[in-house]
């Protein structure tokens, strides 16, 4: 298929498909979470959660029809100063944004407010492609595996700084990108291992606050079972080694990974003590089930269990949802979304709506790994990586099985600056798609 071809023929219709079929679904639990029938008896309220997702989904609409006829050449060639204009729009917000739960996250337009992160992650991934492409789309050398991090980590960082630690974590998913490209696998187990020294840490820490006495045994046992474990290690790699200089740089790698463990330990537990709010700490111990002597600690946790529990296998049916009507969940329109879906739908309506975002993953891989172009291919993983991250916190943060962080459902909830970012993400990928056989780069 050649670049003549009109554009209706060029474009994945399918993808596009699914993204509607998200918007219409995400509208009708906004619906049920905002009112229900309730809501419907009353008529058409112009003001109401509703109208205004509504109006989004037609402003996005409208991005997505302009989005796939701009050239696919014009997303390359401004992809830095893209990116560099929402480097400064996240610098803005903290000086003259809109405080809202605590976090200066927000541009306030009149009774809108405009959230520059989730801009923030489809420029960051323009720019990493646009980086990696440049060369030959491999992470092989120290210098562009630092710059490629330096690119991702610098909007994560100012949005931390708000804070806003959940949209910090989705931005953590571009290293799934940088592995399809070159980055070693060891960077991934790296990432395993200390999340499970964070999960030690969390768990001695508390330990140490509640018991001083027991606690500060378990530190100094969990201290000395890792010097004893890394010594192990270290002495047995370097017996095997026959090559004595091979020796000495295990021993030191042993030693360095000890003393990284150590401060990595000590950097998390003094930032939970110092940094993290009150009700920040109590959310991560109440996912390990530590009590925290405050009875509504787990309140959102325990109401979006309930929700999704008492859904059984069919669901109570749609706007019939007890539990959604009468609001006893939280922000249930927006990142306990997926509560309203598991009342209302059962867990079969549930689990259609996990394959149909699981569906729009797998098919944006597929698009990925057909490209001609490395910048594409770069920018499709960037994107599947986003969505991945926001799919896996939001509903283990509703399952309980994630801390409670503010993050949206992709498509499905309540807001316009989401709606607006995850339709950018796709359809900009769907125009350099359009043109894969033009070889971008």
């Amino acid at each position: 298929m050649q670049r003549s071809t009109p554009l209706s023929q060029r474009l994945d219709w399918l993808t596009a498909g699914i993204v509607v079929l998200l918007m219409v679904l995400g509208l009708a639990n906004i619906l049920s979470a905002t009112g229900g029938a309730d809501a419907l008896a009353e008529g058409w309220d112009a003001s109401s959660k509703v109208a205004k997702q509504l109006m989004w989904i037609g402003v996005c609409g409208v991005l997505a029809f302009v989005l796939v006829n701009i050239e696919g050449e014009f997303f390359i060639r401004t992809a830095v100063l893209n990116y560099v204009f929402h480097l400064i729009l996240l610098l803005a917000v903290l000086v003259v944004g809109k405080k809202i739960g605590g976090a200066r996250s927000w541009f306030g337009v009149g009774s809108m407010s405009l959230q520059p992160s989730e801009w923030a992650k489809p420029a960051t991934a323009l720019m990493l492609a646009w980086f990696l492409s440049r060369g030959d789309g491999r992470l092989r050398d120290l210098q562009t595996r630092l710059l490629a991090t330096i690119i991702a980590g610098s909007p994560a960082v100012l949005i931390l700084i708000q804070p806003d630690a959940g949209t910090v974590l989705v931005f953590l998913g571009f290293v799934f990108a940088m592995y399809r490209e070159g980055l070693s696998g060891n960077v991934l187990i790296v990432g395993f291992c200390a999340l499970i020294l964070a999960i030690g840490t969390v768990l001695t820490g508390a330990t140490l606050i509640q018991y001083p006495f027991i606690g500060a045994a378990s530190a100094i046992y969990l201290f000395w079972v890792l010097l004893l474990v890394s010594g192990a290690l270290s002495l047995l790699l370097a017996a095997s080694a026959s090559v004595p200089r091979r020796r000495k740089i295990i021993k030191r790698i042993g030693t360095l990974s000890l003393l990284s463990a150590l401060a990595f330990s000590a950097a998390l537990h003094g930032g939970m003590e110092r940094v993290l709010k009150p009700h920040q700490k109590d959310r991560i111990h109440v996912l390990f089930g530590i009590d925290v002597g405050n009875p509504d600690a787990d309140y959102n946790i325990r109401h979006a269990k309930a929700a999704i529990g008492s859904g059984g296998w069919g669901g109570k049916g749609f706007l019939s949802g007890p539990m959604t009507a009468y609001g006893f969940v939280p922000e249930q329109e927006t990142d306990f979304i997926f509560c309203t879906v598991g009342e209302e739908w059962g867990f079969i309506g549930s689990s259609a709506v996990v394959l149909l975002l699981g569906a729009l993953m797998l098919r944006l891989l597929f698009i990925a790994e057909r490209q001609r172009s490395h910048f594409t291919r770069i920018y499709a993983y960037g994107v599947v990586s986003i969505l991945f991250m926001h799919f896996l916190i939001n509903i283990g943060m509703v399952l309980g099985l994630a801390p409670v962080i503010g993050i949206p459902l992709p498509f499905f909830s309540y807001g316009g600056s989401s709606l607006m970012g995850f339709t950018t993400l796709i359809f900009i990928l769907l125009r350099l798609d359009a043109e894969r056989f033009a070889v971008l780069r």
